[in-house]
C-alpha cells in the first residue's frame, strides 16, 4: 500500500522506520532539508521536501493514488489541514496526530466534519499506559486488548517469586490460575514458553489474562501490597494533564513540579484539585524542601531525556516504589534498564504501534481484521489482536487439532468472547466474532489465517 507520512520529527521518523519493514510504498514529506537527508540515507522511501499542506507538494508525492496519509507534524492545526486537503485530492484514508486536550475532546466532530479516519494522541495514549502501570506497580509494561477485557502485563521474575525455578506446568498445578505466560525475554532471546518452560530470576515475563485474574496471580506471588496513593510528576506536560485526570478518579493524589510560570497557571486552571509546585524538580534544595521523593510513585515527564534519566535513577536509589520515565532516545532507554528502571514510556513508539495496527487493518484480510499491535521490548515478539470473521479457515476447530499446522513461534494467547476472557487450552476453538490475541515471534501477521502453515491453509 502507498502511504504518505507528513512530518519527519521523532514520531514521523519512527513510524517510517517501522513501516519500511512491512512492504509498503512510503513517501515522507517535510520542509526541513536536514531531517529529510537523514531519512533518505537510512530508510527505504521517497522523500519530498515541502509543506504537507501544499497542493503541489501532495500531488508531487502522488496523493491521488495513496491509500493512507498520516500527518504527524508538531502542529495540530497543520495536521488537520494536511488531512483535509489530502482527502480532497484523492487520499482514501487520513490519520492526524492531535495533541491538544481541547481538540482531542472534539475528536468525533473532527472525524465527521473533516473526514478523518483516525485521530492519534501520543500524550493521551502514554498517560493511559502510565495509569495502568500505577495500578500494577510490579509491572514494567501494561497493555490492554479487546477493549480492556484482556491485559498483558510485563514483569521481572524475582528471587522471592515461587514461580522461579519451577516449570509452568508444576506451578499451575500448585496454584491454579486463569493467566498465561505468553512471552519471556531472557538476555537477548525472546521465548514463547510452553508448559515445560522454567522461569529464572532475571527473566522479563509477559502475562496475559483478565484484570481480575492478573491481580490474583500477583497476589499469589505476594506482590499486591504496594498500592500507589501518592504520585509526584516531574514536568507539567500534556501527558501530566491527561494522567492526572485519569488517576485522580481512582483516588490517587498527584503533585506536579513545573518551572514555567505560565504552565503552572494553566495547570492550576485545568487541575484545580492538584498540587502544582513551581520550581526546578532537579534542584536538590527543591527536592528536599518539597519532599519530592517521599512518594509512592515518581514519574519523569519533562521534554529532556537527560533530566528524566537523572531523576528516575535518583528516585530509584531513594527507594521510591514505582519509577516511570518518558524516553525518546534508544541509547538512554538501554541505560535506564541497566540502572534497574524498567518502566519506560515512549510516546513515539506507542503512536507507531497504533498506526501500524491501523495499516494492517486496512490491508486485505480474508479471515480477520487487525485491531491492535503491541511490540514488547524492541519488537522481537508481536502481540496482534484480530477479530475473527466467517472467512477464517479454522473456525470451530479445537486448537489441539491444529497441532503442527500452526507456524513455529505462534501462540494463541487469549480470546475475548461475549464479554469474557478465555485463556485457551487444547479443547478451545475460535468462533466468528471472537477477538483473538496472537503472540508471534519473528512473523509479520496481517491476517488470522497466516498463523497456519501454507499446507495447513489448504486442509
Amino acid at each position: 500500500m502507498k502511504i504518505i507520512i507528513i512530518g519527519c520529527g521523532k514520531v514521523g521518523f519512527t513510524l517510517a522506520r517501522q513501516l519500511s519493514g512491512e512492504n509498503h510504498e512510503l513517501v515522507l514529506i517535510d520542509h526541513q532539508a536536514e531531517a529529510m537527508q537523514v531519512a533518505d540515507s537510512t530508510l527505504d522511501l521517497m522523500c519530498v521536501e515541502g509543506s504537507g499542506a501544499s497542493i503541489q507538494t501532495l500531488r508531487e508525492a502522488g496523493v491521488k493514488t495513496t491509500g493512507l496519509v498520516v500527518a504527524v507534524t508538531g502542529s495540530d492545526e497543520l495536521n488537520i489541514v494536511c488531512c483535509l486537503i489530502a482527502k480532497k485530492l484523492g487520499a482514501r484514508h487520513t490519520v492526524a496526530r492531535i495533541r491538544s486536550p481541547e481538540y482531542y475532546r472534539e475528536a468525533g466532530l473532527l472525524k465527521r466534519e473533516i473526514g478523518l479516519n483516525m485521530i492519534i494522541n501520543p500524550e493521551h495514549a502514554a498517560a493511559q499506559e502510565i495509569s495502568r502501570l500505577l495500578r500494577v506497580p510490579s509491572a514494567f509494561s501494561a497493555e490492554t486488548f479487546a477493549r480492556g477485557l484482556v491485559e498483558m502485563i510485563g514483569f521481572p521474575i524475582l528471587e522471592s517469586d515461587g514461580i522461579a525455578g519451577m516449570s509452568l506446568f508444576e506451578y499451575n498445578q500448585k496454584h491454579p490460575n486463569g493467566v498465561l505466560m505468553c512471552t519471556v525475554i531472557r538476555g537477548t532471546e525472546a521465548i514463547v514458553p510452553n508448559g515445560r518452560f522454567v522461569p529464572q530470576v532475571g527473566d522479563k515475563a509477559y502475562m496475559v489474562g483478565s484484570q481480575r485474574e492478573i491481580a490474583k496471580f500477583f497476589h499469589t506471588l505476594g506482590r499486591d501490597g504496594n498500592l500507589i496513593r501518592q504520585i509526584t510528576v516531574l514536568g507539567g506536560s500534556k501527558i501530566a494533564t491527561y494522567l492526572t485526570w485519569a488517576v485522580e478518579k481512582a483516588g490517587m493524589k498527584v503533585r506536579i513540579v513545573e518551572q514555567n510560570p505560565e504552565k503552572c497557571l494553566n495547570l492550576s486552571d485545568k487541575l484545580p484539585d492538584t498540587m502544582i509546585i513551581r520550581g526546578d524538580g532537579t534542584d536538590s534544595a527543591v527536592i528536599e524542601s518539597e519532599g519530592l521523593l517521599d512518594t509512592d510513585a515518581f514519574i519523569a515527564l519533562t521534554n529532556r531525556d537527560e533530566e528524566n534519566l537523572l531523576m528516575a535513577m535518583t528516585a530509584q536509589r531513594h527507594g521510591v516504589k514505582k519509577v516511570i520515565a518518558k524516553m525518546s532516545r534508544p541509547n538512554y532507554i538501554d541505560m535506564m534498564r541497566e540502572s534497574g528502571v524498567d518502566s519506560i514510556i515512549s510516546p513515539k513508539d506507542i503512536t507507531a504501534n497504533q498506526i501500524s495496527a491501523y495499516v494492517r487493518a486496512m490491508a486485505r484480510s480474508e479471515g480477520s481484521a487487525v485491531e491492535n499491535v503491541y511490540k514488547p521490548l524492541g519488537g522481537a515478539v508481536e502481540a496482534v489482536e484480530f477479530t475473527a470473521t466467517n472467512d477464517a479457515r479454522f473456525l470451530d476447530t479445537p486448537l489441539k487439532d491444529l497441532g503442527r499446522r500452526l507456524k513455529p513461534g505462534i501462540l494463541v494467547a487469549a480470546i475475548a468472547r461475549e464479554g469474557k476472557t478465555i485463556i485457551p487450552d487444547g479443547a478451545t476453538s475460535i468462533r466468528a466474532g471472537d477477538r483473538v490475541i496472537i503472540m508471534a515471534k519473528s512473523i509479520f501477521l496481517q491476517d488470522l489465517n497466516e498463523v497456519l502453515q501454507e499446507d495447513g491453509l489448504a486442509q
